[in-house]
């Protein structure tokens, strides 16, 4: 079965479903599964606000606008409790909990490597200031970081996963991600402590001529 639970902003953020993917997995019409919400809008809003974007629609005649719920776990498992019992529904609700499941494992794996990442940063931090005086020193070698695991700096990752231009491009990483930044992020303070500078140092990391074990 497909992506069926999103996460959509930052570590604080929580998994959700949507009523788009409760209607398609589910084999009723988005309309149907509206209207349920709806009729059942203060019993699920006991588990958090219920929250929807509005999306444009298009059809043969033209384009209209549709509202997509977002639901929490337990928001999403009440819901299904509304639908008739099938055995497409059945099958639906035990992937949709497995999903849950993962997701929250992911959340909080981002959360430590989050937590494992720090004192690399500021061994990386104190490196940088022995070495480079220059006012764009800490954020030239943090995008470098990026840009060596992910292929992105830090502002066209927040700009593709939809965060703040204030926020800090880190939080919206996958643990995967994050595990692969805090890598480079070693390798930038060992190259730096060998003598290396910037130029150097990205050279080195770009080409992946990584001398011994540095990672």
């Amino acid at each position: 079965m497909s992506e069926l639970v999103f996460i959509q902003g930052d570590l604080k953020s929580e998994p959700f479903t949507t009523s788009d993917v409760v209607a398609e997995y589910t084999g009723n019409s988005y309309r149907s599964i509206q209207r349920t919400i709806e009729k059942h809008l203060h019993r699920l809003e006991k588990f958090g606000q219920v929250r929807f974007q509005i999306t444009p629609v298009k059809y043969a005649r033209g384009t209209n606008e549709k509202k997509v719920y977002q639901l929490n776990e337990p928001q999403a498992t009440l819901l299904i409790t509304f639908l008739k019992n099938t055995d497409i529904v059945a099958d639906f609700k035990t992937e949709l909990v497995r999903q849950f499941y993962i997701m929250r494992a992911e959340l909080m794996k981002r959360r430590i490597y989050r937590e494992q990442l720090k004192p690399i940063r500021r061994e990386m931090t104190d490196v940088i200031q022995e070495v480079d005086e220059s006012k764009w020193a800490y954020k030239k070698y943090t995008d470098l970081s990026y840009k060596v695991s992910l292929g992105k700096n830090a502002s066209q990752i927040r700009k593709d996963r939809g965060a703040d231009k204030k926020a800090k491009a880190i939080d919206y990483l996958t643990s995967e991600e994050i595990s692969m930044v805090s890598k480079s992020q070693n390798q930038i303070s060992v190259l730096l402590e060998l003598g290396m500078d910037y130029e150097q140092v990205k050279m080195m990391l770009l080409n992946r001529q990584l001398v011994g074990n540095i990672a």
